[in-house]
């Protein structure tokens, strides 16, 4: 199937970032998001991304004044209902999902993709609340999304060949790089990654090290370009803890049992870089750490 319309749901800094990368491969995107502000933020940030890319020669200036224009908003769902291929990449929380898809259904045409860029939850049992579970795919993007060169798909129980074969193609055309995982908690990147970063929160909690030798033993002990609690702080709290919850509800086995320090900071709404506090305090000229 050939995709020229994408249709994405979300324009926080995951969804900001897909229209980024799609607009730029040369596909016309349509960006929805509940709130106008967010939407305008989410385009004056494409904006800056992509100049940050000509500044390096990475992109010409004709290819970014053209990318921008593939860019469209609006706040109305049901404006997607003309997209080739919906991307949901909305807040990491099923029940939210499951009520995007369900308000899309009756606007999409017959042969449109649906796909989540869910970072854990079940795309079979998201898949099953549609009316196409065979054209439903899970549709996994890195953060930073223009930096990140993997994307994870990940097939439902009922996932056809000509949709996940659709989705490699577009993946290519994108200029990145395919991982396919099987519809299990976390796939394959959060299942490694979330609970390493669970270890760290678990070696600071335990008093083993501080923030500052927790990640410090990391990048140079390890060769990681992040230290663990620093990297949590950027993907967010939040999302740690969700991953973590849904690892440990879907796979039951008690190594996956979030750290209650992790539980702690998402409480306090210390939840990293977006609400300038984590595991460091970002209030001032250079991170602090806050352990």
């Amino acid at each position: 199937m050939d995709i020229k319309t994408v249709g994405i749901v979300g324009a926080g800094q995951m969804g900001n970032g897909i229209a980024h990368v799609f607009a730029l491969a040369g596909y016309d995107v349509l960006l929805n998001d509940i709130s106008e502000d967010a939407l305008r933020k989410s385009l004056d940030l494409i904006d800056r991304n992509i100049d940050r890319q000509v500044s390096r020669g990475k992109v010409s200036e004709e290819d970014k004044n053209a990318a921008l224009a593939r860019i469209s908003t609006t706040t109305k769902l049901s404006d997607l209902g003309v997209s080739d291929l919906v991307i949901e990449a909305a807040t990491e929380r099923e029940t939210v999902k499951q009520a995007i898809f369900e308000d899309l259904l009756p606007h999409i045409q017959p042969h449109t993709i649906l796909t989540s860029n869910t970072s854990s939850i079940s795309i079979t049992r998201l898949a099953s609340r549609t009316d196409r579970p065979e054209k439903f795919m899970g549709f996994h993007f890195m953060n930073p999304v223009p930096v990140m060169q993997l994307v994870e798909l990940i097939r439902g129980i009922a996932t056809d060949d000509k949709t996940y074969k659709t989705l490699l193609g577009v993946v290519e055309k994108l200029g990145k790089t395919t991982a396919s995982a099987e519809d299990f908690p976390g796939f394959i990147v959060n299942r490694i990654l979330m609970p390493m970063i669970n270890e760290a929160v678990y070696t600071l909690y335990e008093g083993v090290g501080s923030v500052k030798s927790i990640d410090e033993a990391m990048k140079l002990g390890a060769n990681h370009p992040m230290g663990p609690l620093e990297l949590a702080d950027f993907i967010g709290l939040d999302t740690c803890l969700a991953i973590m919850n849904v690892l440990h509800d879907g796979l039951a086995d008690t190594k996956y049992r979030p750290c209650p320090l992790l539980t702690k900071y998402v409480e306090a709404g210390w939840l990293g870089r977006k609400t300038d506090r984590g595991f460091y305090d970002y209030r001032g000229e250079t991170p602090v750490p806050t352990r």
